[in-house]
């Protein structure tokens, strides 16, 4: 991988000699960034795979949901866990100046002013 492709996660991950692997994948269709068609395209259990959601509480303002590939956000949990009324993922549009990634590359690692984090273990 070319350093300037490199995200804040591999660059922690290689700074500290932590083994990993970066599994790279073609994007045929960039408009289909959901689990299921990323573990079809690179071969890796949907199960294994987590998304980050970008939402917003009424109350709290932004916070990530993190959940496994084969999962979904429940909005009335998260509210509830997060002290929120009411919780929606926020407009797509947003996505890169709330979390320095853009949309199917958020991640909940590293990120610079960090935004609550809420994980789903099922």
């Amino acid at each position: 991988m070319k350093k300037g492709n490199k995200t804040n996660a591999i660059r922690y991950l290689e700074k500290r000699s932590i083994p990993h692997e970066v599994v790279e994948y073609d994007m045929e269709d960039e408009g289909d960034l959901s689990a299921n068609h990323v573990s079809e395209v690179s071969g890796i259990p949907v199960s294994m795979l987590y998304k980050t959601i970008v939402c917003r509480g009424d109350k709290t303002g932004v916070i990530l949901a993190c959940v496994p590939g084969d999962l979904e956000v429940d909005m009335k949990k998260l509210a509830k866990a997060s002290g929120n009324k009411k919780v929606e993922s926020v407009p797509v549009k947003e996505i890169l100046s709330l979390t320095g990634y853009i949309r199917g590359g958020v991640s909940h690692w590293l990120q610079e002013g960090l935004s609550p984090l809420y994980k789903r273990y099922d």
